[in-house]
């Protein structure tokens, strides 16, 4: 009998976390191979899964391979007909992963599919899931046209991010979110030119229109930890994003987003000095 699903979990220095992921998924309806990639943790995360979860496929390795690298190095790995990426900070309910699989299996003309997140404690919905990101909505949110141009920029806001929708039902997508993200294994793989940035996006703009479903019944826990939020984050982000609009939008576009996001990115290195 073939492996029906593969759960891929990257995982950079949040021990604790991880484990409490990975005893959710030990309590799932449907039994996973379960792969997690370890980017050269310091804080025993690999003796905590091989002495824990001795069942878990580990794959520990000496540099980080960041996140678009750690998840193919998983997918690569994995040998179910279904992976599902999963942030080490998610505690899928019994039962989400057995929902998110049941879709995929009936709506074979759908992209892939992700689930509910919600808050630790209050239970409150997370705002996940987009539009694939336009250029005019890059620049917009970028750049100081975005000041200029605030009601064009609110406009593009509102239906990149289906603000009329409050995640509280089943929705078509084109964006999901890579904390929990299920497609057909040969689908799913990243750009490798990408480091932690616009991965998602990437995927759904090879997609070419096939939707994401969004499932309000398969719920999943997501501490959403600000770990990235960083200046090196935060360099990696622009250069991610420089790399992204370059591969769907072609060099000249790229070359006048770096151009008009300097004011932004000096704005933010003098902030990030100052503290």
């Amino acid at each position: 009998m073939s492996m029906k699903l593969s759960v891929v979990i990257v995982n950079y220095n949040t021990r604790d976390d991880l484990h409490n992921c990975l005893t959710a998924l030990a309590h799932s309806t449907l039994t996973p191979e379960i792969i997690v990639v370890d980017n050269h943790s310091h804080d025993d995360s690999v003796a905590m899964v091989r002495h824990d979860f001795p069942q878990v496929k580990l794959l520990a390795f000496d540099e980080n391979t960041w996140y678009c690298g750690g998840n193919n190095h998983g997918i690569d790995a994995a040998q179910g007909e279904y992976v599902l990426l999963l942030n080490p900070d998610t505690v899928p309910e019994p039962d989400a992963l057995e929902r998110m699989t049941i879709f995929m299996d009936t709506h074979p003309e759908y992209a892939g599919v992700t689930g509910q997140l919600r808050y630790p404690g209050d239970g409150g919905l997370q705002f996940t899931c987009s539009r694939v990101p336009t250029y005019a909505y890059l620049l917009l949110n970028h750049t100081p046209l975005g000041w200029m141009l605030r009601g064009w920029r609110q406009r593009l806001c509102d239906a990149h991010w289906y603000t009329d929708w409050r995640r509280d039902r089943d929705y078509d997508v084109q964006v999901v979110p890579g904390s929990c993200m299920m497609m057909h294994r040969d689908d799913i793989r990243m750009d490798a030119d990408l480091l932690l940035y616009f991965p998602e996006d990437d995927i759904g703009q090879r997609m070419n229109g096939r939707s994401f479903r969004f499932l309000a019944n398969a719920r999943i826990e997501h501490r959403e930890k600000s770990a990235t939020k960083t200046m090196l984050a935060q360099k990696i982000y622009f250069r991610d994003m420089l790399v992204y609009t370059r591969k769907h939008h072609g060099l000249l576009a790229m070359l006048l987003l770096w151009l008009l996001t300097r004011p932004l990115w000096w704005g933010i290195r003098l902030r990030g000095r100052g503290r």
